[in-house]
């Protein structure tokens, strides 16, 4: 069962049929009482029409074997006196029940109730000889007339006679047409409802399988990227501004992301395996020249290399674990306490700073500050400072030198990874390219910015934004 309706489309149909099932069940139901009630509401009607004609007859002092009521074959009619007793009833009634008394035979009066004269009586309303109460009493009961036995709707009547004292008119009219009615709209229910189920099943079958349509296109493409593995490829978008299509191009929009993610890894493969290459081959060399020429051994350059390896590894195990997501520390760090310390072992740097504190790795921090600081070093002339300034709710960290600058085209170029505006590359002139870049993950995984511009000295100015420690 779970199998059979696993799919949205079989769920879609089964809740869509289930509603309507419900909906046209209370309707059904509503309308079949409302039928029936029209329908009795009818019959009292008739009945209580045929009691009063009667009744107006008893006040005219009629005779019961002249009333006119009496000799009808398909409204049955009793009349009972005060004392319950049957007076009078129709001809050809022979059985009856839901009326006062189950009687059929008509009772002749005791001698001593024969006094019509009297006025008392225990009725809750006083009538007075030859009126009609204006108040009728139905009920429904069944009675055989002529051999034929039916259900009825009885009106009951009272009228003060003249002679005769209180009277009550029970009159029935047939519910055939009511139970006829209500049977043939419950067969015609009984047969169109489930075929009204099945057409509301199968319509919302189609329309959901068609409006389900693109989510299987997009299935299939994103199983066919899977299995040939390339991310070049995209999903098919519907020309529509539903829901499905939102989900078309977000799911492009994660292949895209996706790809350049993907890229970038094998770009910084790529260019890690060559910055690991030289330093490897140049160190290797060296050994090999000094294991046939001790004399030859340059150990000044194999300590060069081996630092070098050494800050190029650390710098590569950090861009690991930013990448995989690494969050900083939740300590809070004074900037310009860093900036000095910092700033402290390193010649020509001149520190302006203000308390501010912020919130993160002051290890992650420091790197950031110390990449910044060997930038600027490596391309000032004579003079590098570094400001500390609380602006609204950031603190701003600036490293200004009095170099040449960077273009504007450079500024954002030169926080990738392995780029380097250095024409050299080696040990001595340039490193590996990954400085700022890594300053710039740093600040992004502390939710600050940070940014490259002209400083006022004609240099390069960085500044570093971060949120202020609440």
């Amino acid at each position: 069962m779970s199998r059979l309706f696993g799919s949205v489309r079989a769920r879609a149909t089964l809740g869509a049929t289930l509603v309507v099932a419900v909906a046209l069940v209370v309707a059904g139901t509503a309308v079949l009482l409302s039928l029936r009630s029209n329908l009795i509401g009818e019959a009292g009607t008739q009945a209580e029409r045929s009691a009063r004609a009667v009744a107006s007859e008893l006040a005219a002092r009629t005779p019961y074997d002249k009333l006119s009521g009496l000799d009808g074959d398909d409204s049955p009619v009793q009349i009972v006196d005060e004392d319950g007793r049957l007076v009078a009833a129709s001809e050809d009634l022979r059985r009856i029940t839901g009326t006062a008394t189950a009687d059929v035979t008509p009772q002749s009066p005791k001698p001593d109730d024969d006094d019509s004269g009297d006025d008392s009586d225990d009725s809750d309303e006083s009538l007075a000889p030859g009126e009609i109460a204006a108040e009728t009493t139905f009920s429904n009961g069944s009675a055989t007339v002529d051999g034929d036995t039916e259900d009825y709707r009885f009106a009951a009547v009272e009228v003060e006679t003249d002679d005769r004292g209180r009277l009550t008119v029970h009159a029935g009219a047939p519910l055939a047409a009511e139970h006829g009615a209500v049977r043939t709209a419950l067969t015609v229910m009984l047969i169109g409802f489930p075929l009204l189920f099945g057409v509301v099943a199968g319509v919302t079958w189609l329309v959901t399988g068609r409006a389900l349509r693109p989510v299987e296109g997009i299935r299939s493409e994103m199983a066919a990227i899977t299995a040939s593995e390339d991310l070049a490829r995209r999903v098919p978008e519907p020309a529509t501004h539903d829901e499905i299509a939102r989900l078309a191009r977000t799911t492009n929009e994660t292949l895209a992301a996706l790809e350049a993610s993907v890229e970038r890894q094998r770009r910084f493969v790529a260019d890690a395996s060559h910055e690991l290459r030289s330093p490897i081959a140049s160190l290797r060399t060296q050994l090999e020249v000094a294991a046939a020429h001790p004399e030859l051994l340059d150990l000044d350059g194999a300590v060069e290399d081996t630092v070098r390896l050494q800050h190029l590894a650390a710098d590569l195990l950090l861009l690991a674990r930013l990448d995989a997501g690494e969050r900083p520390a939740d300590a809070r760090v004074d900037l310009s306490a860093l900036a000095r310390e910092e700033a402290a072992g390193r010649t020509g740097v001149t520190v302006d700073a203000e308390p501010a504190e912020v919130t993160g790795s002051r290890g992650q921090l420091g790197r950031v500050l110390a990449n910044l600081l060997d930038n600027a070093r490596r391309h000032a002339r004579s003079r590098v400072t570094v400001t500390v300034r609380r602006e609204g709710d950031r603190a701003v960290l600036g490293v200004a030198d009095d170099g040449e600058g960077v273009a504007e085209a450079d500024r954002e170029r030169i926080f990738e990874r392995f780029v380097r505006l250095d024409a050299a590359r080696s040990r001595d002139d340039g490193g590996a390219g990954l400085g700022l870049a890594i300053a710039r993950d740093v600040a992004l995984r502390h939710g600050g910015t940070l940014t490259a511009s002209a400083s006022p000295a004609g240099g390069a100015l960085f500044e570093l934004r971060l949120p202020l420690a609440r």
